[in-house]
């Protein structure tokens, strides 16, 4: 097959992974992330572009307001979910072009293409699609520095390196590469590249500094999120977690397959390094960014997402040294798991199956206990059923034991609350004791290689969660449930 032809075919697969879907949910929307994105974006008008919101910077609810306005769009709500989805998707497509111009393989290129956890991030609305292509650019414009410093890139790079710090400003980091390669090429030029860099910054995202004060209040308290300093009820899973390992165990399998990731630690066994300083500079980056948000306490998933590119390339480092047949029978088995996740978004979200199930098999007016809290409720009108959303969190075991009194139904819509509490209430729901059988269980297509509900909980509980429900069978007292509490 001519290069040409693979290129188009590569094209059109990158194209369908990244925009097939983006309506996963139905207007159903899940994801709390990109929730607080929207709810900011569709408030701001030309009298106030103040966001109000500085979890994130401002530039990619910029970007998402003046392309509703220039494609004529009413800023609402749902437009503005859609605008960001359409960007994740342009921007992680992009994403694949500088991976390809950092290590040209087609291969590469294809395995990226099918990497589940960069397919996931092309439909979420949120900011980590960008993030990854700054990242990408980043390196590629380091490898051109190195070749030739020419203040040209030094520019480009300052535009990219403003992105990344207008949309996070944790971004700053991966101003890392263009540092490294100016100082090893000898180039003045990163100190004109550093003033522009937060030049920019300031023009992409000018209320972290007009608004200061709002700005540094949202800085100081993601801050302690990340440290640990400020317990929440959705970091409890990070308790004990180790550095480092947790994520090499709870997030890369995952998010890159088992199968690229086995491959790309057996590669690790047949690099041969070319081009070593440059070499140096992208794994020297990507290492330190590794080892900083690695070690904070928390290690959500879309903080690695910008190694994400890194499984695969050493993958086919593995693939480029094996024989015709060989080769391709590794490919196939490493696009298996992109393939399936992929298939996800042509089907409804796990959800939205679970709420047709309750719709088409329970009793209206059933009574439902389910769980409140950051837990997503499922799309079930609550003029069908009586639903109980219960705060496990706080309240637990307060009124429990009368809730499951007149309860028929048990709705466990996520792995977020067992996974993270060793609480009686599911030990004994899961063994039979509390007089509930699961009658269903809706599981992900991907789960048939690795169970989702082991991984960082962020992987499955904004799309796809598995979803239980349980029926009762056996009629309790009071006594008997407060005594099983």
């Amino acid at each position: 097959m001519s290069f040409k032809r693979q290129v188009f075919i590569l094209i059109l697969l990158a194209l369908v992974t990244r925009f097939v879907g983006l309506n996963w949910g139905n207007n159903f929307f899940f994801h709390p992330d990109e929730n607080n994105m929207a709810s900011s974006l569709s408030q701001l008008s030309p009298r106030n572009l103040n966001p109000n919101f500085f979890a994130y910077g401002q530039f990619p609810l910029y970007l998402g307001y003046f392309s509703l306005k220039i494609f004529g769009l009413t800023n609402n709500f749902v437009n503005s979910i859609f605008i960001l989805r359409f960007y994740s998707a342009i921007f992680s497509l992009f994403s694949l072009y500088f991976f390809y111009k950092i290590y040209p393989r087609l291969s590469f290129v294809l395995l990226l293409i099918f990497t589940p956890g960069l397919i996931q991030l092309a439909h979420f609305g949120t900011t980590e699609s960008l993030l990854i292509l700054t990242f990408a650019i980043n390196l590629y414009l380091a490898k051109l520095i190195f070749k030739k410093p020419r203040f040209l890139f030094f520019l480009v790079a300052s535009l990219c390196t403003a992105v990344a710090i207008a949309t996070k400003v944790s971004g700053a980091i991966f101003a890392f590469p263009i540092l490294l390669a100016a100082l090893i090429s000898r180039s003045w030029y990163f100190l004109p590249y550093g003033f522009l860099s937060l030049f920019f910054a300031v023009i992409l995202s000018p209320y972290n500094f007009l608004a200061f004060p709002e700005f540094l209040s949202a800085v100081s308290y993601e801050t302690s999120l990340a440290t640990g300093s400020l317990p929440v009820f959705y970091t409890t899973q990070f308790q004990h977690s180790l550095p480092y390992l947790f994520q090499i165990t709870k997030i890369f399998p995952y998010t890159n397959g088992w199968p690229i990731f086995l491959f790309g630690l057996l590669s690790l066994f047949y690099i041969k390094i070319k081009n070593k300083k440059y070499v140096f500079i992208a794994t020297f980056s990507s290492l330190i960014y590794f080892l900083y948000f690695g070690q904070l306490y928390v290690k959500w998933t879309r903080f690695m997402s910008p190694l994400f590119f890194v499984l695969p390339l050493l993958a086919t480092f593995f693939i480029n040294r094996q024989k015709f047949i060989v080769k391709y029978l590794v490919v196939t088995i490493c696009l298996i798991p992109g393939v399936i996740f992929f298939v996800h978004y042509l089907f409804p979200d796990t959800r939205q199956t679970a709420s047709q199930y309750l719709l088409s098999n329970l009793p209206q007016n059933s009574t439902l206990l389910s769980e409140s809290n950051n837990v997503v409720s499922l799309p079930v009108s609550p003029n069908n059923f009586n639903i109980i959303n219960y705060d496990f969190y706080n309240n637990y075991p307060n009124y429990l034991a009368n809730y499951l009194l007149t309860s028929n139904y048990i709705l466990v819509p996520s792995r977020r609350v067992f996974k993270n509490y060793d609480l009686k209430y599911y030990q004994h729901l899961f063994d039979g004791s509390l007089g509930f059988q699961e009658i269903k269980k809706i599981s992900p297509l991907s789960d048939f290689f690795l169970n989702s509900e082991n991984a960082e909980e962020t992987w499955s509980v904004f799309d796809r969660p598995v979803i239980r429900i349980y029926q009762k069978t056996q009629n309790l007292t009071l006594n008997q449930y407060e005594n099983l509490l």
